[in-house]
């Protein structure tokens, strides 16, 4: 299973990110082995994450998520969090 994720960091700023282990993911982010950005904007929590049954359906959804301005990321989070 894959996944795609958004942390929120300290600074309120929003990483997306795609993952097979979310948690052990989230871990190394904290940790700063995560990546660049996030060595510098220290991830605060998972505010939002989906699966994907195969890697290249979850890296393409990255990308899609990627390109959204924040405006839209935070519409995603909403929506996921609406239907908790």
């Amino acid at each position: 299973m894959w996944y795609v994720y958004i942390l929120e960091c300290e600074d309120k700023s929003l990483y997306t990110g795609c993952t097979n282990d979310l948690e052990k993911r989230f871990e190394a982010h904290k940790n700063g082995k995560g990546g660049k950005y996030t060595r510098s904007h220290v991830p605060e929590k998972i505010v939002f994450s989906e699966k994907h049954i195969k890697k290249v359906l979850a890296l393409k959804r990255e990308r899609e998520i990627k390109n959204w301005t924040r405006k839209q990321k935070l519409e995603l989070i909403c929506l996921k969090s609406a239907k908790l």
